[in-house]
């Protein structure tokens, strides 16, 4: 079985890597750190170093063996361009996405610099996607790095969304999620931020998910933008299916 998740804009996640450290404003209150630390007080094995990075050989091939084709967030405990993951380590994970391609896979990193270095020795699949996360104006420049990069889809995670991020560049991006920070301590998200963003999609025609509004009651705020829900996604081919699905 898959291991189901409740981010609204992905189905399933995989942890071949866990553990980060924090590099910009949106890590301050890293939900990964919190549940991490939970899962090392469980006796959770994989956590036992809590959220020092590692890596989890046992993982690898595991979307292999999930045959019903699904969205994978890859490694939502960490960031896979860390520079503690070897570029090693990096091309196996690369080396089973494009060997599982009955499954899209989605990847998000804050590291963009070692991304765009990486970039001609990774195998782009059509079923990878690249993502950013851009959580303010001091963060825009990874913009140009995943544009620069070979992925076949490009998107950008502006969650926690911090501050407005002005003249937002879209041109090669393929879709766009927003969202405001959620949990103890959650910062506030102003509304204009947040209508700049979906504003900016509808102009360059690139699809816009908005994920919710946060806060310590992000049930309560819920998800709706000006009482409408976005939960729009890139128009893709069909993912492939594993040949013993396609001839059953």
């Amino acid at each position: 079985m898959s291991a189901k998740s409740s981010i609204e804009w992905t189905e399933s996640t995989w942890n071949p890597v866990t553990g980060c450290t924090k590099i910009s404003a949106g890590c301050k209150n890293c939900y990964a750190e919190r549940m991490a630390r939970r899962l090392q007080a469980m006796g959770q094995a994989n956590y036992a170093r809590g959220f020092e990075v590692a890596l989890h050989e046992d993982m690898l091939e595991l979307p292999l063996r999930w045959k019903k084709p699904q969205t994978i967030f890859v490694n939502s405990m960490s960031d896979l361009f860390h520079e503690k993951v070897p570029q090693d380590f990096i091309m196996r994970i690369f080396d089973v996405m494009n060997r599982a391609n009955w499954h899209r896979f989605q990847i998000l990193t804050k590291r963009s610099e070692r991304l765009l270095k990486m970039n001609p020795e990774l195998n782009w699949a059509p079923n990878i996607w690249m993502g950013v996360t851009v959580e303010n104006q001091a963060c825009a420049t990874r913009i140009e790095h995943l544009r620069k990069t070979d992925a076949h889809v490009k998107f950008l995670s502006m969650e926690p969304l911090l501050g407005a991020v002005s003249h937002l560049k879209l041109r090669g991006i393929d879709w766009v999620i927003a969202g405001g920070e959620s949990g103890p301590g959650a910062r506030p998200m102003e509304k204009e931020w947040v209508t700049g963003i979906r504003d900016a999609c509808l102009d360059n025609d690139v699809p816009f998910f908005f994920k919710q509004w946060g806060g310590v009651r992000k049930k309560e705020a819920g998800r709706r933008l000006e009482g409408k829900l976005w939960s729009q996604m890139p128009e893709v081919p069909v993912v492939n299916q594993p040949l013993e699905l396609a001839f059953a």
